[in-house]
């Protein structure tokens, strides 16, 4: 039966960012879980659980169009519609433009902003037809200014934000919130522990603490709402 509660889509659940996301919008909400991850996604939901929540694993490739549709057809048979949608899924290649392969562009387009173009497709009709809905996207710095080893994420990060941009527009007049968090740093998380062994903790921001912000602009009073804010731990330059 679907929940009594307003259910909420956190695409891209892996140990970091994706976790955190879910843990805290399960407070309040019907969670579910979406990552190629199958093991991982019932560990999560499993977890949830035993504290009361409701979270309903759904495994499949984030960025494949048919996968997209059972997902959410799954989710609203079990669930409900989403009210809301975090679109966390990122695919983060490292190298120069004569080191990138046009298939690594390609594919990084792909998860990062095709896939949000077609997940909001899947939501955003409900959530018209009932006035109301929150979609939000996971930045990153390279949306806004890129490294040059971002060859392939940063163009992929700009179509993203642009795609907030555009849908914050058209659907926030028809009474959904739609926003672009960039993440300016680096998550702490087991691979950015791994591939950046330099960095310490205060270095780093807390899966944690985005998501709290994630929560607080989600639940924005429509008078005052964000479309783009900027997470960095307080080391960052910028």
């Amino acid at each position: 039966m679907p929940s009594e509660k307003p259910v909420a889509v956190v695409v891209g659940v892996g140990a970091g960012l994706g976790a955190a996301l879910a843990r805290r919008f399960a407070a309040g909400y019907a969670v579910a879980l979406v990552a190629r991850s199958q093991d991982y996604l019932a560990e999560l939901a499993g977890e949830l659980r035993s504290s009361g929540a409701t979270a309903l694993p759904v495994a499949a490739n984030v960025a494949d169009g048919a996968q997209i549709e059972v997902a959410v057809a799954t989710v609203r048979r079990e669930l409900g519609e989403p009210a809301v949608l975090l679109y966390n899924a990122a695919m983060r290649p490292f190298g120069r433009l004569m080191e990138t392969k046009p298939s690594t562009f390609e594919n990084t387009w792909r998860v990062n902003a095709f896939a949000a173009f077609l997940w909001s497709q899947q939501v955003v009709p409900a959530m018209v037809a009932a006035g109301t809905g929150v979609i939000l996207f996971t930045g990153a710095t390279a949306g806004t200014r890129p490294y040059p080893t971002s060859a392939a994420f940063g163009p992929s990060k700009f179509a993203l934000r642009g795609l907030a941009q555009v849908m914050a527009r058209d659907l926030g007049p028809q009474g959904l919130h739609v926003a672009y968090i960039n993440i300016d740093g680096a998550i702490d998380s087991p691979f950015i522990r791994q591939r950046f062994p330099e960095l310490t903790e205060a270095d780093m921001l807390k899966p944690a603490a985005i998501a709290e912000a994630y929560w607080h602009v989600a639940h924005q009073d429509r008078s005052a709402w964000t479309q783009e804010i900027d997470l960095r731990p307080f080391k960052e330059k910028f």
